[in-house]
Protein backbone atom coordinates (compact mmCIF):
# COMPACT_ATOMS: atom_id res chain seq x y z
CA UNK A 1 0.00 0.00 0.00
CA UNK A 2 1.77 3.26 -1.25
CA UNK A 3 1.92 6.39 0.85
CA UNK A 4 0.60 9.12 -0.46
CA UNK A 5 1.43 12.59 0.83
CA UNK A 6 0.15 15.79 -0.89
CA UNK A 7 3.70 16.07 -2.27
CA UNK A 8 2.70 19.85 -3.74
CA UNK A 9 5.86 21.81 -5.33
CA UNK A 10 8.26 20.07 -3.69
CA UNK A 11 10.03 17.87 -6.65
CA UNK A 12 12.45 16.71 -3.49
CA UNK A 13 9.93 15.06 -1.45
CA UNK A 14 8.59 13.26 -4.32
CA UNK A 15 11.39 11.38 -5.20
CA UNK A 16 11.91 10.81 -1.18
CA UNK A 17 8.32 9.28 -1.71
CA UNK A 18 8.70 7.47 -4.83
CA UNK A 19 12.01 5.67 -2.62
CA UNK A 20 9.94 4.75 0.40
CA UNK A 21 6.68 3.24 -1.65
CA UNK A 22 9.69 1.06 -4.00
CA UNK A 23 11.28 -0.69 -0.52
CA UNK A 24 10.01 -3.67 -0.19
CA UNK A 25 11.90 -3.96 3.27
CA UNK A 26 10.28 -0.92 4.77
CA UNK A 27 7.29 -2.27 4.06
CA UNK A 28 7.89 -5.62 5.79
CA UNK A 29 9.18 -3.87 8.55
CA UNK A 30 5.73 -1.99 9.38
CA UNK A 31 4.19 -5.13 9.07
CA UNK A 32 6.52 -7.07 11.54
CA UNK A 33 6.08 -3.95 13.80
CA UNK A 34 1.73 -3.98 13.28
CA UNK A 35 1.89 -7.95 14.76
CA UNK A 36 3.83 -6.76 17.22
CA UNK A 37 1.39 -4.35 17.98
CA UNK A 38 -1.70 -5.39 17.33
CA UNK A 39 -1.58 -9.31 17.22
CA UNK A 40 1.11 -10.25 20.22
CA UNK A 41 0.36 -6.98 22.12
CA UNK A 42 -3.32 -6.34 21.15
CA UNK A 43 -2.55 -2.79 20.98
CA UNK A 44 -3.78 -0.46 18.57
CA UNK A 45 -2.27 -0.22 14.68
CA UNK A 46 1.12 0.61 14.71
CA UNK A 47 1.54 -0.01 10.69
CA UNK A 48 1.08 1.28 7.00
CA UNK A 49 -2.05 2.90 8.23
CA UNK A 50 -0.77 4.85 11.25
CA UNK A 51 1.90 5.72 9.23
CA UNK A 52 0.52 7.64 6.54
CA UNK A 53 -1.93 9.01 8.54
CA UNK A 54 0.64 10.84 10.90
CA UNK A 55 2.76 11.40 7.35
CA UNK A 56 -0.14 13.81 6.13
CA UNK A 57 -0.76 15.23 9.31
CA UNK A 58 2.40 15.63 10.09
CA UNK A 59 2.54 17.73 6.65
CA UNK A 60 -0.65 19.75 7.32
CA UNK A 61 0.92 21.10 10.80
CA UNK A 62 4.17 21.95 9.20
CA UNK A 63 2.31 24.16 6.37
CA UNK A 64 0.44 25.71 8.75
CA UNK A 65 3.23 26.94 10.78
CA UNK A 66 5.14 28.14 7.69
CA UNK A 67 1.90 29.72 6.17
CA UNK A 68 2.04 31.94 9.90
CA UNK A 69 5.78 32.72 9.33
CA UNK A 70 7.16 30.18 11.93
CA UNK A 71 10.75 29.15 10.87
CA UNK A 72 11.18 25.40 10.79
CA UNK A 73 14.76 24.54 12.77
CA UNK A 74 16.32 23.32 9.59
CA UNK A 75 16.02 26.60 7.95
CA UNK A 76 16.74 28.65 10.92
CA UNK A 77 19.91 26.70 11.98
CA UNK A 78 21.23 24.83 8.40
CA UNK A 79 20.05 27.63 5.99
CA UNK A 80 18.05 24.82 4.15
CA UNK A 81 14.67 25.36 2.81
CA UNK A 82 10.66 24.24 3.95
CA UNK A 83 10.97 21.45 1.28
CA UNK A 84 13.85 20.13 3.78
CA UNK A 85 11.67 20.60 6.43
CA UNK A 86 8.70 18.39 4.54
CA UNK A 87 11.46 15.80 3.83
CA UNK A 88 12.10 15.44 7.35
CA UNK A 89 8.86 15.24 8.72
CA UNK A 90 7.89 12.61 6.24
CA UNK A 91 10.73 10.57 7.02
CA UNK A 92 10.65 10.79 10.44
CA UNK A 93 6.75 9.75 10.34
CA UNK A 94 7.80 6.73 8.09
CA UNK A 95 10.24 5.42 10.27
CA UNK A 96 9.32 6.42 13.83
CA UNK A 97 7.69 3.33 14.77
CA UNK A 98 10.54 0.66 13.01
CA UNK A 99 11.46 0.20 16.31
CA UNK A 100 7.87 -1.77 17.22
CA UNK A 101 8.83 -4.70 15.09
CA UNK A 102 11.89 -5.35 17.76
CA UNK A 103 10.10 -4.24 20.35
CA UNK A 104 7.75 -2.11 21.84
CA UNK A 105 9.13 -1.25 24.88
CA UNK A 106 11.71 1.43 24.21
CA UNK A 107 11.29 0.86 20.49
CA UNK A 108 11.70 4.63 19.88
CA UNK A 109 15.61 3.93 20.17
CA UNK A 110 15.28 0.66 18.44
CA UNK A 111 14.24 2.66 15.77
CA UNK A 112 17.24 4.75 15.10
CA UNK A 113 19.57 2.16 13.37
CA UNK A 114 16.55 0.75 11.50
CA UNK A 115 15.69 4.38 10.42
CA UNK A 116 19.80 4.95 9.89
CA UNK A 117 19.98 2.13 7.60
CA UNK A 118 17.00 3.50 5.60
CA UNK A 119 18.35 6.95 5.18
CA UNK A 120 22.04 6.00 3.84
CA UNK A 121 20.29 3.99 1.03
CA UNK A 122 17.42 6.71 0.04
CA UNK A 123 19.26 9.90 0.86
CA UNK A 124 22.44 9.78 -1.79
CA UNK A 125 21.26 10.74 -5.06
CA UNK A 126 18.68 13.19 -3.94
CA UNK A 127 21.09 15.39 -1.50
CA UNK A 128 24.91 15.82 -1.28
CA UNK A 129 26.61 14.36 1.60
CA UNK A 130 26.89 17.65 4.01
CA UNK A 131 23.09 17.82 3.29
CA UNK A 132 22.03 14.40 3.53
CA UNK A 133 24.08 14.39 6.92
CA UNK A 134 21.87 17.13 8.61
CA UNK A 135 18.48 15.48 6.68
CA UNK A 136 19.88 12.41 8.80
CA UNK A 137 20.70 14.09 12.00
CA UNK A 138 16.83 15.97 12.25
CA UNK A 139 15.34 12.96 10.95
CA UNK A 140 16.63 10.46 13.29
CA UNK A 141 16.08 13.37 16.35
CA UNK A 142 12.35 13.54 15.23
CA UNK A 143 12.06 9.54 15.60
CA UNK A 144 13.70 9.52 19.24
CA UNK A 145 11.90 12.43 20.02
CA UNK A 146 8.14 11.06 19.11
CA UNK A 147 8.25 9.19 22.94
CA UNK A 148 6.53 11.27 25.65
CA UNK A 149 9.25 12.16 27.88
CA UNK A 150 11.87 12.73 25.37
CA UNK A 151 12.14 16.83 24.90
CA UNK A 152 12.11 17.71 21.45
CA UNK A 153 14.64 20.50 20.08
CA UNK A 154 13.30 21.12 16.94
CA UNK A 155 9.73 22.40 15.41
CA UNK A 156 10.16 19.43 12.79
CA UNK A 157 10.20 16.87 15.71
CA UNK A 158 7.48 18.51 17.51
CA UNK A 159 5.41 18.19 14.21
CA UNK A 160 5.93 14.06 14.10
CA UNK A 161 5.37 13.71 18.08
CA UNK A 162 2.00 15.90 17.63
CA UNK A 163 1.10 14.50 14.70
CA UNK A 164 1.56 10.79 15.80
CA UNK A 165 -0.93 11.82 19.38
CA UNK A 166 -3.60 13.03 16.65
CA UNK A 167 -3.74 9.75 14.66
CA UNK A 168 -6.94 8.92 17.70
CA UNK A 169 -10.29 9.26 15.10
CA UNK A 170 -12.83 7.04 15.09
CA UNK A 171 -10.91 4.57 17.91
CA UNK A 172 -7.72 4.96 16.16
CA UNK A 173 -5.93 5.23 19.61
CA UNK A 174 -2.09 6.11 20.36
CA UNK A 175 -2.94 4.66 23.80
CA UNK A 176 -2.11 0.63 24.58
CA UNK A 177 -5.47 -1.32 25.78
CA UNK A 178 -5.98 -5.06 25.31
CA UNK A 179 -8.07 -5.61 22.24
CA UNK A 180 -11.70 -5.75 23.30
CA UNK A 181 -11.07 -5.00 27.13
CA UNK A 182 -13.75 -2.97 28.64
CA UNK A 183 -11.75 0.00 30.16
CA UNK A 184 -11.43 3.92 29.66
CA UNK A 185 -8.66 3.41 27.10
CA UNK A 186 -11.69 2.09 24.70
CA UNK A 187 -14.34 3.96 25.77
CA UNK A 188 -12.22 7.33 25.33
CA UNK A 189 -10.90 5.86 22.18
CA UNK A 190 -14.84 5.05 20.90
CA UNK A 191 -15.69 8.66 21.51
CA UNK A 192 -13.09 10.19 19.06
CA UNK A 193 -15.32 11.23 15.76
CA UNK A 194 -12.93 13.65 14.04
CA UNK A 195 -9.85 15.40 14.21
CA UNK A 196 -9.67 18.72 11.98
CA UNK A 197 -6.89 20.93 11.34
CA UNK A 198 -7.05 24.52 10.32
CA UNK A 199 -5.46 28.08 11.09
CA UNK A 200 -6.13 28.97 14.84
CA UNK A 201 -7.50 32.20 15.84
CA UNK A 202 -5.10 33.33 18.50
CA UNK A 203 -2.60 30.73 17.49
CA UNK A 204 -1.09 29.29 13.47
CA UNK A 205 -2.73 26.17 14.39
CA UNK A 206 -6.25 24.98 15.94
CA UNK A 207 -6.97 21.66 16.25
CA UNK A 208 -10.94 20.69 16.78
CA UNK A 209 -11.56 17.27 18.53
CA UNK A 210 -15.06 16.40 17.62
CA UNK A 211 -16.16 13.73 19.89
CA UNK A 212 -19.63 11.69 20.38
CA UNK A 213 -18.80 11.23 24.17
CA UNK A 214 -17.43 12.97 27.13
CA UNK A 215 -15.24 9.99 27.61
CA UNK A 216 -12.62 11.16 24.68
CA UNK A 217 -11.34 13.87 27.35
CA UNK A 218 -9.32 11.18 28.65
CA UNK A 219 -7.47 10.46 25.27
CA UNK A 220 -6.70 14.02 25.35
CA UNK A 221 -4.89 14.56 28.81
CA UNK A 222 -3.37 11.02 28.84
CA UNK A 223 -1.75 11.46 24.96
CA UNK A 224 -2.29 14.87 23.21
CA UNK A 225 -1.82 17.48 26.33
CA UNK A 226 1.47 15.36 27.26
CA UNK A 227 3.01 15.32 23.86
CA UNK A 228 1.87 18.62 23.31
CA UNK A 229 3.31 20.06 26.32
CA UNK A 230 6.62 18.24 25.62
CA UNK A 231 6.76 19.49 22.37
CA UNK A 232 8.36 22.62 20.43
CA UNK A 233 4.23 23.44 19.35
CA UNK A 234 2.91 23.97 22.57
CA UNK A 235 2.93 27.88 21.91
CA UNK A 236 1.17 27.47 18.39
CA UNK A 237 -1.17 24.84 19.22
CA UNK A 238 -4.99 25.66 20.63
CA UNK A 239 -7.03 22.82 20.90
CA UNK A 240 -10.81 22.72 21.33
CA UNK A 241 -12.97 19.21 21.91
CA UNK A 242 -16.63 19.80 21.10
CA UNK A 243 -19.27 17.07 21.59
CA UNK A 244 -21.38 16.50 18.34
CA UNK A 245 -25.43 16.37 19.12
CA UNK A 246 -27.64 17.17 21.40
CA UNK A 247 -27.02 14.08 23.62
CA UNK A 248 -23.63 11.89 24.05
CA UNK A 249 -23.31 8.90 22.40
CA UNK A 250 -24.27 5.81 24.58
CA UNK A 251 -20.77 3.83 24.05
CA UNK A 252 -21.46 0.85 26.95
CA UNK A 253 -24.33 -1.34 28.77
CA UNK A 254 -22.76 -2.42 31.68
CA UNK A 255 -19.56 -2.45 33.39
CA UNK A 256 -18.42 -4.97 36.52
CA UNK A 257 -15.38 -5.54 37.81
Amino acid sequence: MPINVPSRHNPTLQRVVERINADAELHQLWKSANINAVDRLGMSDHGEVHIRIVANIALKLLRLLVDAGIPMSVVANYGLTNNDAEVIVTLASCLHDLGMAVHRDNHEEYSIPLAMAKLREWLPGIYPPTEAAIITSETLHAVVAHHVATRCLTIEAGIVKVADALDMSKGRSRIPFEAGALNIHAVSAAAIEEIILKPGETKPISVEVRMNNSAGVFQLDELLKRKLANSSLAPYVQVLATIQGDTEKHLLEVYSL
